[in-house]
């Protein structure tokens, strides 16, 4: 293993900005640094809610040579949110704009592909949560548009952009493990359910693993980003979550983790997928992790619901400042009113205190009397809706947990760390926020030879980045009573 310290150069793109960062990996050293960021601003045309990748792949060649200018690049990574896609033609040309998860397109689409295959039998193969944007039904969607039918492959929103900047198609396990076609059990394309429900599996990229060589930068690439044409493209867990379970400072079993940001995913880390009946109706996903691993967890309507809020407050009253709704939201009155987070009302862009209002109206709730209450009513939500989830795969599992990793965006949010910990009745280690970054970074590291295994990546995060712990000191009767009272029990 190398003993020197390499520089290593993470593209990490969410829900509504993306960024390059610089990791330096050294023995017993991790730093990040971010060189650039840019926005994400979906764009809503004729047909549908759309991503601007081209956009976006700008974003990340402008942030590359930021990166190539701080430092002399050993790789490259790329990770994203999941199940979007790209279509590209025989020719490599991308078939219009990506489509956004939240666009209606897919609304009744899951009752049309369950009528060519039982949905207990789409989850014995894929074990995969059910979510009415997952790609499978995203594809049935546009399955007889012009779109489709020019298209050659269909390419993950990283594999697409890895795809701009070396030329080589591929499909990232952990993001194709989110789509719905890909097999639980084999870790292979689910080619026979594709073809049951009309997607042609010519459309499907050979699959690549984190850290296989994705390819070198083309000429142009090369050109636009400033580095050498040598610099090689890594494969990564591209799945945002991916990387930021590999980042989970966890330095012994019985842990448990939420990655929380525009989602919170809650769960645990299993070696292998969990496909019965019971875990179905939980709707618990099995997706792909580092090394083999399952991810099995759920997907929670995370921070979203506070960042919607603040954008309708920042357009009617005023820009909002994170801390000072927190210190709001403190003081409030606990268990006012509370909410289930992944309502499906909740799900599209727009004016979420009305949908949250309507929603406490609806279910015989005053609602929320001040913004420091509404605050306070989402963050006892999601922390409830964390309590629900954990303890669910626990039971599922069979695995007890003795402690939280909370990492991501959200592990900066105190007062939902601290909620969380009142809610689980287990310690919450808080940090680091860069999780994802620091996932990305780690496995080019590890394949370029500068740190070993997964428990080597962890031990590094746990001995190098800020972490705190919330212990807990809720009473446990009276949020029994609360999850009761909103079906989070």
């Amino acid at each position: 293993m190398s003993q020197g310290t390499n520089f290593f150069a993470a593209a990490d793109l969410g829900a509504s900005s993306g960024r390059v960062v610089v990791g330096q990996v050294g023995p017993g050293s991790l730093e990040v640094t971010e060189v650039h960021r840019f926005p994400n601003t979906p764009v809503r045309l004729a047909d549908g809610l759309h991503w601007d990748n081209p956009a976006l792949y700008q974003g990340v060649l402008d942030g590359l040579r930021e990166a190539g200018r701080a430092a002399e690049i050993t790789s490259v990574g790329i990770d994203t949110w999941a199940v979007d896609y790209g279509l590209i033609d025989g020719e490599g040309t991308l078939l219009g704009n990506p489509f956004h998860y939240r666009d209606a397109r897919t609304t009744d689409v899951p009752q049309r592909v369950w009528r060519q295959i039982d949905p207990a039998e789409l989850y014995a193969a894929t074990g995969l949560q059910h979510l009415v944007f997952n790609t499978i039904y995203q594809l049935v969607a546009e399955a007889d548009s012009t779109r489709m039918a020019a298209a050659n492959r269909m390419l993950m929103i990283p594999d697409l952009l890895t795809y701009w900047l070396t030329g080589s198609i591929g499909a990232e396990e952990t993001n194709a493990s989110t789509t719905g076609l890909f097999d639980a059990r084999t870790g292979t394309w689910a080619v026979d359910l594709a073809k049951r429900v009309g997607i042609s599996p010519h459309l499907l990229p050979p699959l690549r693993r984190p850290g296989d060589l994705a390819g070198l930068l083309t000429a142009a690439s090369a050109e636009q980003t400033g580095l050498s044409r040598s610099t090689p493209v890594t494969v990564v867990a591209s799945h945002d979550t991916a990387s930021a379970v590999v980042a989970v400072p966890a330095t012994r079993p019985g842990f448990a983790y939420i990655s929380c940001g525009t989602w919170s995913l809650a769960g645990l880390e299993l070696d292998a997928p969990i496909l019965t009946e019971d875990s179905r109706a939980a709707n618990f996903t099995n997706e792909r992790g580092i090394d083999g691993t399952v991810r099995y967890l759920r997907n929670i309507m995370g921070m979203w619901l506070l960042e919607e809020c603040r954008r309708t407050w920042a357009d009617t009253v005023g820009p909002t400042h994170l801390p000072q709704l927190l210190a709001e939201a403190a003081p409030a009155e606990p268990f006012a009113a509370l909410i289930d987070p992944d309502a499906p009302e909740f799900l599209a862009p727009g004016d979420m205190p009305s949908r949250i209002d309507e929603y406490c109206v609806r279910t015989g709730q005053r609602p929320p009397v001040s913004r420091g209450a509404m605050v306070r009513t989402i963050l006892e939500s999601l922390a409830l809706a964390h309590r629900r989830t954990l303890r669910q795969a626990a039971a599922l599992s069979g695995r007890d947990i003795e402690v939280i990793h909370l990492v991501g965006g959200g592990s900066r949010n105190e007062l939902l760390c601290q909620l969380t910990a009142d809610a689980t009745g287990l310690p919450v280690v808080a940090g680091p926020a860069e999780a994802t970054a620091l996932g990305n970074i780690l496995v080019q590291a590890r394949t370029h030879a500068q740190i070993g295994g997964l428990p080597e990546l962890r031990r590094l995060v746990a001995e190098t980045q800020p972490l705190r712990q919330f212990t807990p000191r809720g009473d446990e009767r009276q949020w029994a009573a609360a999850a009761a009272r909103v079906g989070l029990a």
